[in-house]
């Protein structure tokens, strides 16, 4: 195994995971509803996908 021979400063390990972020998801309107919906996923609300009905939604009384 790869043993390191010299330390490694913390300003270039930071460096090197600089790019290493969380990113926030793509949010979009849902085109039937109008509620906000993570980007490629059924809508919540009414079960809608880019125009389609893809999940029968059942109302509970």
């Amino acid at each position: 195994m790869a043993h390191p021979k010299h330390r490694v400063s913390k300003e270039r390990r930071n460096k090197r995971r600089a790019h290493i972020k969380a990113t926030f998801p793509a949010v979009v309107k849902c085109s039937n509803c109008g509620s906000t919906v993570v980007y490629h996923t059924v809508c919540p609300e009414c079960g809608y996908y880019r125009g389609k009905l893809a999940i029968e939604k059942t109302v509970v009384a």
